[in-house]
């Protein structure tokens, strides 16, 4: 599935629910959606907030589901890039301080099984989220 958004508040929700809505061939739990939910909709507002800044841009979402559970979501913007994911992956940083709590990627760290992330500063950042679903019935 690949998806492009306009970067708008009300699409960090609408691109959670697009994402997990592509997953039930593989027999989740309601737990694993929730987890593919929550980091989606992180990895989409931190295209709205940074990426972007006060910009128009668009935001694109390619979903890759596998037979053997594995569901790959790539999440890509064409920002300001990221200048050190080193930096920018550390819990409670932000480059918006005051504004943001600093803790979309641990957020999205915690909630699926791999995160990487590419970025080119002026050409934008890829976000890549990997999830393996343990569903009992495709055993």
């Amino acid at each position: 599935m690949e998806c492009t958004w306009a970067r708008h508040w009300v699409n960090e929700s609408f691109a959670a629910v697009a994402v997990s809505g592509f997953v039930p061939t593989l027999a989740p739990t309601v737990e694993e959606i929730s987890d593919i939910k929550t980091a989606v909709s992180e990895a989409v507002t931190n295209c709205t907030v940074h990426a972007y800044k006060n910009t128009v841009g668009r935001i694109y979402i390619w979903v890759g589901i596998f037979a053997d559970g594995l569901v790959k979501i790539r999440i890509r913007d064409r920002g300001c890039g990221i200048e050190d994911i080193a930096q920018a992956m550390t819990p409670l940083y932000s480059s918006d301080p005051g504004e943001r709590a600093g803790l979309g990627f641990a957020v999205m760290q915690s909630f699926c099984d791999k995160l990487a992330v590419r970025s080119v500063v002026g050409k934008g950042t890829t976000v890549t989220l990997t999830k393996k679903i343990e569903s009992k019935e495709r055993c």
